[in-house]
């Protein structure tokens, strides 16, 4: 008999854990709202090419993809992250003919990586990112990081510290990969094989390794700003200017280089300062990227964004011990008194659902007492009972939790009583013309 159990690095999301979730998922496209960004949904797959360009050096591509052969033995990947899958939508839609650039999108969607699991870092993580396409400039680079950080700020995190670095144009990458390579030329050899592989393909992501982070040679590391173009430090100069004009508070960092080959200029991290997150600080970064576009065929555009880990969203508010998302009440729950009473109950609750309220019913014929307490359980705002004398008059008896007030009224009157009683004036519910006339006497 087989194991029936989720596989390794995934998890289940139900009960008062989604009702975090949505919570942070409503919250995210409230403040996309506010910023202008459009929401925008990609393949879960992708041609294996769209992620694994040539000589990528990111642990990424090099180790952690899905990736398989379909059965016309095409190689698909399922998305290790979402902004390749953007700029080859972007571009295949030439969505870069729109007049008004940067094009802003935002996306919430699962990513799969084989990696080890760990707190906060699953084999499929979901992920909050936001594109912002077509357009270089500094201010740009400020907004999507203030975006990010507004979210945080938002639900009262607080341990929070912005690192920024530049790794400047192609020129001056250039450069620094070539000041790298001769630092780290003597000491290559007692480093891991990962960072052997590194040097050779792109020695930026030595930086970056988190295996030979005390290593000798990383405490004495090139300057990149000694190898800056005078267009990049401006350009830098420029972003911060305008970070501070925004009130966020940052910390240039000059290792940061982030976890992926097509970066350039800005880059950037959120981390949690909190202890309990442990190696899994950073809470989303990103940077921004001038040759993707070219990549995938489309004009010479630059673009920037972040990825935010739901998952890791979540570790870091534990850690601060704050509560998101409330448990989803119900407005009314109705009772039958009598299991011959469920065709009146059933009536009554599609009423109630088709003039907007949140309604559910007891079908298990339980006693009034496991009824009260099911409806209890529900947080319902008010109760219905149906018992011989209601159904016989087409009455129901409706009992307002809150306040305990109870009143017998025909089923007719139910919606008025039910506004009357949940919701102001001006957040009246639609009453249907024909809503009421739907229930039917059911007789015995």
């Amino acid at each position: 008999m087989g194991s029936y159990q989720k596989p390794r690095g995934t998890e289940d999301i139900f009960y008062e854990n989604i009702d975090k979730w949505h919570y942070l998922e409503a919250l995210i496209r409230e403040l996309c709202y506010i910023y202008n960004y459009q929401e925008i949904r990609t393949p879960l797959f992708e041609h294996t090419e769209v992620f694994k360009r040539k000589n990528d050096s990111s642990d990424m591509v090099n180790k952690e993809m899905y990736t398989f052969e379909d059965n016309g033995g095409r190689s698909l990947t399922l998305k290790p992250e979402g902004t390749a899958g953007i700029i080859r939508s972007f571009v295949e839609n030439k969505l870069y003919n729109n007049p008004d650039l940067p094009i802003k999108l935002y996306y919430i969607a699962p990513n799969f990586r084989y990696e080890r699991p760990q707190k906060g870092r699953m084999r499929i993580h979901h992920q909050f990112g936001v594109e912002a396409i077509g357009e270089k400039n500094p201010m740009i680079d400020a907004e999507v990081i203030t975006l990010g950080y507004s979210l945080l700020q938002a639900l009262g995190l607080q341990d929070l510290k912005v690192l920024i670095n530049t790794l400047g144009d192609e020129e001056s990458r250039e450069n620094y990969k070539v000041a790298l390579k001769d630092h780290f030329s003597h000491h290559i050899d007692t480093m891991c094989i990962d960072c052997q592989r590194r040097y050779q393909q792109n020695p930026l992501r030595i930086l970056d390794c988190k295996i030979d982070k005390e290593h000798e040679a990383m405490k004495s590391i090139p300057d990149i700003n000694d190898h800056l173009s005078n267009d990049s430090k401006v350009y830098f100069e420029a972003v911060l200017s305008n970070l501070r004009l925004l009130g966020i508070e940052y910390e240039v960092s000059n290792k940061l280089v982030r976890g992926l080959d097509y970066y350039s200029d800005t880059v950037f991290e959120v981390v949690s300062l909190n202890k309990e997150m442990g190696a899994q600080s950073t809470i989303f970064g990103g940077g921004r990227y001038d040759k993707l576009v070219e990549y995938f065929n489309g004009p010479k555009m630059s673009g920037i964004g972040f990825g935010m880990g739901i998952e890791r969203l979540l570790v870091a508010l534990e850690a601060e011990g704050i509560e998101v998302g409330e448990k989803e009440v119900i407005d009314l729950y109705v009772m039958p008194m009598d299991k011959k009473y469920q065709p009146e109950a059933l009536s009554l609750t599609t009423i109630a659902r088709s003039n907007g309220f949140a309604a559910d019913m007891d079908y298990m014929a339980r006693s009034l007492k496991a009824q009260f307490k099911a409806s209890e359980r529900n947080q319902a705002k008010v109760i219905a009972i149906l018992g011989e004398d209601e159904v016989q008059q087409s009455k129901v008896t409706l009992k307002n939790t809150h306040t305990k007030k109870q009143v017998t009224i025909s089923y007719f009157d139910m919606i008025q009583q039910l506004n009357d009683w949940l919701y102001p004036k001006e957040e009246k519910k639609h009453i249907h013309d024909d809503g009421c006339c739907q229930i039917q006497k059911h007789h015995h």
